[in-house]
């Protein structure tokens, strides 16, 4: 399932965009011009599909630091998505998502004022005067539709203010299994913007042994993806060797997973012109770094969704072309986003061209623009991406 579209009104500097991404995209513009922004309303619609979207808004200080300016009493998203089945028709079976926060007055408070699932193909096409609902939900009423559109009503006090009705409406129990499948393509996607690697990061320290495949945003869990996928997965564990090879040369031998105390699992790795093995503790935060987007973007079972902040962070310039390589191929099995300040990062991009948006500030508002057309593939028969960012084309073109 990939993300077709996306609006967003009134939150943080995204005033009121609209943004059509392609399968692999970097997103680049100034600092503080809403880059990062883009992530975290992807972060936000993931966490609310889980029901976690309180304690999102929460933990930034409440719903005031989340709306533009602090000031405007709305916040509305919208997303339009693929089918869920990739064989299905990508017009007509497509689905929007639509999610309005209201502020509570001038308090940090807030509420779902609406909520709607459906698919917009007969309203959109004249056929009929509204979508066909999967479910819907304001104020004072929740209802989830089964595949007739016969609709059942959820008791008023059942459906807390704060949360989501799709994740609560997803289980095995549910009215329409479409719902449930929908909902756990949104709640599975991958943001990652906060990678600790400081001396005492969770990342550096031996995990508890148990099998787990998907990394968290923080990366604190890397040594048991890592161990998991590198001890099951064939084809993985010859994809890491590689970018491992291709990053540090010959010298580097494999990753071994000593076990520790209290059913724990250390990470080392092992060089072939040393007889000790380096543990976390003795490697580089870019190398951490490389290992955390290694094991994401050569994932054998990768969300619908990925999305890295910066993904150059840390890492030599020499690192990028592996890194843009594992992205470019990551992007034919799943959605990949990457914002990024680097040229030499975009320079990497030589046989795939991703989809390329631009974001300005504008009056303390973002201005996103997809870059397309003529213009841009003529500049690209003599510069590459990275030499047109340098000289300021890239963000001037039309």
């Amino acid at each position: 399932m990939r993300l077709l579209r996306l609006e967003v009104q009134g939150f943080r500097s995204l005033y009121d965009i609209t943004w059509t991404p392609g399968d692999l995209n970097v997103v680049i513009g100034p600092n503080s011009s809403g880059k990062s922004n883009l992530l975290k309303v992807l972060e936000l619609l993931s966490l609310s599909a889980r029901g976690e979207m309180g304690r999102y808004v929460q933990r930034e200080g409440g719903i005031e630091p989340l709306v533009w300016d602090g000031s405007v009493s709305r916040v509305r998203f919208k997303i339009r998505t693929s089918p869920i089945s990739p064989d299905r028709d990508i017009e007509r079976e497509s689905l929007t998502y639509s999610l309005d926060l209201a502020r509570l007055g001038k308090t940090s408070a807030y509420r779902i004022e609406h909520e709607l699932l459906g698919n917009y193909y007969r309203l959109e096409h004249g056929e009929t005067d509204q979508p066909f609902k999967l479910l819907e939900r304001t104020p004072r009423k929740a209802v989830v539709y089964d595949q007739q559109e016969q609709g059942l009503v959820a008791p008023e006090e059942s459906v807390p203010e704060e949360e989501t009705l799709l994740s609560l409406a997803a289980g095995p129990f549910t009215a329409n299994r479409l719902i449930s499948l929908y909902q756990k393509e949104i709640a599975g996607w991958w943001i990652y913007q906060d990678f600790q690697t400081h001396r005492e990061a969770p990342v550096r320290q031996p995990g508890v042994a148990r099998a787990e495949t998907s990394a968290a945003p923080d990366g604190s869990n890397l040594v048991q993806v890592l161990h998991t996928l590198y001890a099951s997965n064939r084809q993985f564990k010859r994809d890491l060797n590689a970018a491992m090879v291709a990053a540090f040369g010959d010298d580097f031998e494999e990753l071994v997973f000593p076990p520790a105390a209290d059913q724990r699992v250390q990470l080392r790795v092992r060089w072939k012109c040393l007889q000790r093995e380096q543990t976390m503790a003795d490697l580089s935060d870019g190398t951490l770094r490389f290992l955390l987007l290694i094991a994401v973007l050569a994932n054998p079972e990768p969300p619908a969704l990925i999305a890295i902040d910066e993904p150059e962070t840390g890492l030599h310039p020499s690192m990028l072309p592996i890194v843009a390589e594992y992205a470019s191929e990551a992007a034919s099995r799943t959605q990949v986003i990457l914002t990024t300040h680097s040229a030499e990062f975009l320079d990497a991009f030589r046989d795939t061209l991703p989809t390329t948006t631009v974001t300005r500030w504008e009056e303390g508002k973002t201005v996103l623009r997809v870059l397309s057309g003529a213009d841009l593939h003529h500049w690209l028969q003599g510069y590459t991406l990275g030499k047109l960012y340098r000289s300021g084309e890239l963000e001037g073109m039309e």
